[in-house]
């Protein structure tokens, strides 16, 4: 008569710990399956432990894991991997929330040689749950992103804001002057901003310049950078662009803006603006130059009237 053993300690724990653990002999058959392994893929041991794991679990990444196995058996060392290069081995349900932005459990793994003398006769993996740290991670990585994008925008605009504006022609004088070509800036400002806020008020005032800068941004490429220079005045960076070209723009935000008055707390508010353009030139020794071309066309604009478009020549 076979009297049942008790448990040993080691079992006990192998059992009761807070991770995956399953052990495969050379040929790819499970030899070990704890508790955690049962309970979230909802196989028993004796469904899994003497077949190959890839008949059990046919859905498993086989190329990926047949080499990872394979170089520990060959090598006799330990190797690991983390959810950032493979999120999971297996998929396991979690238990965070759905919003959490993960399908299934995320996982480290542990890749363990069990040796006998100087032969490695199966290897012991380890299956961590790690969901919440890279939940955690992910939250934090998308809070910096928010951060910084926010750092480059205009609080009261949503637009580029004057550094980030910067930087970018920086950059793009920076290419220009490793690879020549084209790239003009124009400059523009709300005519008479100040009456506006003075009769309007405030309010009003910043309802104009967000209607506008949702207006310009609504016509200008995808590869144009459109910024808040500062108060009513804007600026739009125009890469591989001709000062002609440049203009055309110009005008074309011009009557964009002025075409149509801005309806602001039921109130009609008139808008027009002045815009000036300029083009990268032979001889320009640094961005800034080209900021106080256009300027400079700007002020032009201002002295001939307003509501009209100038170029820098």
């Amino acid at each position: 008569m076979n009297v049942p053993t008790e448990p040993s300690l080691s079992d006990l724990v192998i059992e009761r710990v807070g991770f995956g653990i399953f052990v495969v002999d050379r040929a790819f058959n499970v030899l070990m399956w704890n508790r955690f392994m049962q309970d979230h893929s909802g196989r028993p041991p004796a469904e899994v432990v003497g077949k190959p794991i890839f008949e059990s679990f046919p859905e498993l990444p086989r190329g990926w894991l047949t080499r990872k196995l394979e170089s520990v058996f060959q090598l006799g060392s330990f190797a690991f991997s983390s959810w950032e290069q493979r999120p999971y081995l297996f998929k396991f349900e979690h238990d965070r929330p759905i919003t959490g932005g993960v399908d299934f459990m995320q996982q480290d793994c542990t890749f363990m040689p069990l040796m006998r003398g100087r032969e490695v006769v199966a290897i012991c993996v380890t299956i961590s749950d790690v969901t919440h740290v890279s939940v955690m991670q992910r939250e934090r990585e998308e809070a910096v992103a928010k951060l910084r994008e926010y750092a480059d925008r205009d609080g009261l605009t949503g637009i580029s804001n004057r550094r980030f504006f910067e930087a970018r022609l920086h950059d793009e004088y920076v290419r220009w002057q490793r690879y020549g070509g084209d790239f003009s800036v124009l400059l523009f400002d709300l005519d008479h901003f100040k009456t506006i806020n003075d009769e309007f008020g405030h309010t009003i005032g910043d309802t104009v310049l967000r209607v506008m800068a949702q207006r310009v941004g609504d016509v200008v490429r995808a590869q144009d950078t459109f910024g808040r220079f500062g108060g009513e005045e804007f600026a739009l960076l125009l890469p591989c662009t001709t000062l002609d070209e440049a203009m055309i723009v110009a005008e074309k935000i011009r009557t964009t803006i002025g075409d149509t008055p801005v309806d602001a707390e039921g109130v009609s508010v008139p808008v027009t603006a002045s815009v000036g353009g300029a083009a990268a030139r032979a001889g320009m020794s640094a961005y800034e130059v080209l900021i106080n071309d256009a300027d400079a066309a700007l002020y032009s604009a201002k002295r001939q009237g307003r509501n009209r478009s100038v170029a820098f020549v």
